[in-house]
């Protein structure tokens, strides 16, 4: 069979376009990002896979193509789709094309709007290293597996019965999937108001067939706990009445200690909500049949996903970390995590899409007026805007205002290039800095860049 994948440089279609290669088939693809010279690492790694890339301009669909894939961030009219309608070419989207790899396999499908990138790495690594050989699909790369100049690790190719898959509520796609095992971290206002995204969820855990793992502390999850007959629910609350409760949690410069019903674990990563990340895993795991005690001792090794808070180095004192966080509970989690009273944090916010930022504006302000002290410094580049037609009738100019009107110290950049040196010229030891956003691929560089204006900062 013949692919063709437009937009293959996104996380998600990445992964799929490597599956399919990896399958034998016959896999090429085109994304804006490469045309623009962005995202080139991607690029060279699925070639090196044998994928063949074409410039986004229609020259590389052809009527030979079985099947012609797009994500929903792919506009209409462009060249590449409009050619494949011209030819009448068999177009799917993405989440159909991994609803029925899915489907082939024991399907455990992770779903949530907040951690999902996470847990489903988490389930993956647990799978693994307990010697399940899962195939992983994700919206991440998995820190373990990473490896400079080699084939992109936000995917696994397993030769087990188990497929682990990070389902998207954000445009809908949700309901494609029937899983096996589903997972619900949380619910929360995200892409979609809380009246649209209730309906998804209780689809999603009403088609599992196998069992559930339901957030508890969550207010929103926990309504849903009696649907499916089989529910394994989590909590970090000693009195909660879950399956699972995580206690003595304790902060560590290596990550954070806690009990899982006793058993003492210990993670790399950072934050109490990689504790809630690791309950629902190992209770993923244990409907996949995995011992709970193995399943702990697992998750020690585990290093986490890049950009989930993903320590990029240290300079002259001064950490810098870089971040997916994106939606008001993700820049919350963040900040609870990175927030201490002897150190100034410089929280560097970049919303994604004027629709996104306009839905969730008083919960962005909320969250940065709640959720830090008065010596840290807040810094808003502009929206990213990927294009397509949208009104544009909000700035990051609204939230600082807003922020400084609650005397939080509070900058909008016009020119993000400029954030580095303003930084690195007063930023103290011990400070931490943190990049955070989604979508933009260039954000991991401009964490990159204030490391490197801090180190050489005399």
């Amino acid at each position: 069979m013949k692919y063709y994948f437009c937009g293959i440089g996104g996380i998600g279609m990445s992964s799929i376009a490597q599956y399919f290669s990896l399958k034998g088939q016959q896999v090429s693809g085109s994304d804006r990002s490469f045309d623009l010279s962005k995202n080139t690492q991607i690029k060279e790694q699925l070639q090196k896979l044998g994928i063949r890339i074409f410039p986004q301009d229609a020259s590389g669909v052809t009527d030979d193509i079985d099947y012609f894939v797009t994500s929903t961030a792919v506009e209409a009219q462009i060249p590449d789709v409009q050619k494949a309608l011209q030819l009448n070419l068999t177009i799917r989207r993405r989440a159909e094309m991994l609803a029925e790899i899915l489907h082939s396999y024991t399907g455990i499908a992770v779903g949530g709007t907040s951690g999902k990138t996470t847990i489903t790495a988490m389930i993956g690594h647990i799978l693994t290293v307990c010697g399940l050989s899962p195939t992983v699909i994700n919206g991440g790369i998995f820190i373990n597996t990473y490896k400079e100049n080699e084939s992109p690790s936000n995917f696994i190719m397993g030769n087990g019965e188990f497929c682990v898959i990070e389902s998207d509520e954000s445009d809908g796609t949700i309901e494609l999937y029937n899983p096996a095992i589903s997972v619900v971290s949380n619910i929360s206002l995200d892409h979609k108001p809380l009246e649209e995204l209730r309906p998804l969820f209780k689809n999603f855990i009403e088609r599992t067939k196998k069992g559930v793992v339901l957030n508890l502390d969550c207010p929103e999850t926990a309504i849903f706990k009696k649907i499916h007959s089989n529910t394994l629910t989590f909590s970090c609350k000693k009195d909660s009445g879950a399956n699972l409760i995580a206690t003595d949690i304790t902060p560590s410069q290596e990550g954070i200690d806690f009990k899982i019903n006793g058993i003492l674990t210990h993670l790399q990563v950072m934050g109490k909500h990689n504790v809630e990340n690791a309950l629902a895993s190992i209770g993923a795991a244990l409907l996949a049949g995995v011992d709970l005690e193995k399943a702990t001792q697992a998750l020690s090794s585990f290093k986490g996903t890049k950009r989930r808070l993903e320590r990029i180095g240290t300079s002259n004192g001064i950490a810098v970390f870089d971040d997916y966080a994106h939606n008001p509970e993700k820049v919350s989690a963040s900040l609870q995590t990175l927030c201490q009273n002897d150190h100034t944090l410089w929280a560097v916010f970049q919303p994604h899409g004027f629709t996104p930022t306009r839905l969730m504006k008083n919960e962005f302000i909320e969250a940065f007026a709640t959720k830090t002290g008065l010596q840290d410094v807040l810094i808003f580049p502009e929206i990213f805007y990927q294009g397509g037609t949208v009104a544009k009738d909000i700035s990051s100019k609204d939230l600082v205002e807003a922020l400084k009107s609650k005397g939080k110290k509070a900058f909008f950049f016009e020119n993000r290039a400029d954030i580095p040196n303003f930084v690195a010229q007063n930023a103290k030891p011990n400070d931490r800095v943190v990049v955070m956003g989604a979508r933009d691929v260039t954000l991991t560089d401009l964490a990159k860049d204030i490391l490197k204006e801090i180190g050489d900062k005399k």
